[in-house]
Order: structure tokens, then C-alpha cells, then sequence
């Protein structure tokens, strides 16, 4: 019988992943961002996932590729690109592509704690079973005025195994890592997980700056403390 069951166990299939990443870029599309911001945002999503570092960084990988999808977040949240496998030059500029051009259809104030669990379910319910995940959560303040608490949200990602990075996009006069600052809010109440990290956009001209740095952070595996794009 002993003989039966190990032949039985080694015949089983084995269960393993089939990307490196799964990403979900939950970008801000709140009251607080127009019109051109949000096209400036997707504009440096699509230059930075493009970048010779970052496909430099998805090659490097253990499989080569990454699945990606972009979401913006208001009081809704809406996918704008919906999961993507990149593995060269070819995908990320299907990516980049599929950015231009789309509506906005996310509107309203701040929920953030919503949109931690929207990414969570997206990647929960799709057909990709990736080595990591994370979520990779812009915004350029830290309110949440409907749907689950953000320490609520954030605690089910974390529990998940789900990785949250942040990308602050400091507001003129913000102090950043100072008390009260956006920087500094961010890494208390929004990031967390393995290798957690904040990468922060000081102005918008250094947003698509600090996508890439994070990108390049990201896909590579590489944890560190906080870093602000263009100093």
C-alpha cells in the first residue's frame, strides 16, 4: 500500500507558476485629477513599461514575462487595460497602445480602501497564476471617503500574500517625508508586504520618471526604502 501511495504521489501533477509577476497598476483617477492629468499618467505608464530598463528587467526574470493590467480608481474603479502578458518589445507596446485613447470611466472622490480590494480580486479571478503579486497604488493624497476602511482593505491584501507599493504624487508645498507629508502617510498606511516600498512623483514632469524607477523596482524583486524621482 505504502509502495502504491508514493507511485500515485509521484504520478500527480505538479502545480507551478506560469509568470513571473502579476501586477495591477491602480492609478488615481479621483476629483483631484483632470483631464490631462489622467492622460499624463497613462502617458507615463506607457512610456515606462516601453523603457529599455524595464523590458531589461522582465527578461531578466525567472519566466521572462510579466502579466500586467491597469486600472484607475475614483469612487468607482475601472480597467482600462485589462491583464496582459509582456514578454519583449511587441507586448509593451500593445500596452502602451491600449492606454491611448480609452475614455475615463472612474469618477468622484477617494476610495481607497475599495480599490486595494478591487486589485486584489483581479488578481484572484483571473487565469494567471504568478511567483508574486503586487499592487502598485498611486494617488496624490491619502482620504478615503466611501467603501471599506483603507486599514481594513489593507490588512485582506497583506493576508493574501499581495505585495502593495505606493507612488505618492506630491501636491505643491507637500513636505513629503515629513510628518503630515504624503510620502511619509503612504508608507505608514498604505504600503506593505514583502519588500514594500515607496517611490514618489515630486512633481507631475517627474511622474513618468518615478513609473519607471518603480517598474524597474518591481519587476526585478528589489526592496528598498523610499525613493523620489528627479532628486
Amino acid at each position: 500500500m505504502r509502495l502504491l501511495f508514493l507511485l500515485l504521489c509521484l504520478a500527480a501533477p505538479v502545480h507551478a507558476q506560469d509568470t513571473d509577476l502579476e501586477l495591477v497598476l491602480l492609478a488615481d483617477a479621483s476629483g483631484s485629477i483632470d483631464s490631462s492629468e489622467i492622460a499624463l499618467q497613462r502617458e507615463g505608464y506607457a512610456r515606462a513599461m516601453t523603457d529599455p530598463q524595464v523590458l531589461e528587467a522582465i527578461a531578466n526574470t525567472a519566466y521572462g514575462e510579466i502579466a500586467v493590467t491597469y486600472v484607475e480608481w475614483a469612487t468607482n474603479q475601472a480597467v482600462v487595460v485589462d491583464w496582459m502578458r509582456i514578454a519583449n518589445a511587441e507586448d509593451a507596446a500593445a500596452f502602451a497602445a491600449a492606454l491611448q485613447g480609452q475614455p475615463r470611466r472612474a469618477y468622484g472622490r477617494n476610495a481607497i480602501g475599495a480599490a486595494l480590494l478591487e486589485g486584489l480580486r483581479l488578481m484572484d479571478e483571473n487565469d494567471i497564476d504568478g511567483w508574486r503579486r503586487v499592487i502598485d497604488f498611486s494617488g496624490d493624497s491619502i482620504n478615503n471617503y466611501s467603501g471599506p476602511a483603507i486599514e481594513v482593505a489593507r490588512a485582506q491584501v497583506l493576508a493574501a500574500g499581495v505585495t502593495i507599493n505606493g507612488l505618492p504624487i506630491l501636491r505643491p508645498g507637500d513636505p513629503g517625508r515629513a510628518q503630515g507629508g504624503l510620502e511619509a502617510l503612504y508608507e505608514e498606511r498604505i504600503i506593505g508586504g514583502l519588500g514594500a516600498f515607496v517611490v514618489t512623483a515630486e512633481t507631475r514632469d517627474s511622474f513618468a520618471a518615478a513609473v519607471r524607477r518603480k517598474l524597474v523596482l518591481e519587476i526585478s524583486g528589489i526592496s528598498g526604502g523610499p525613493v523620489v524621482a528627479g532628486r
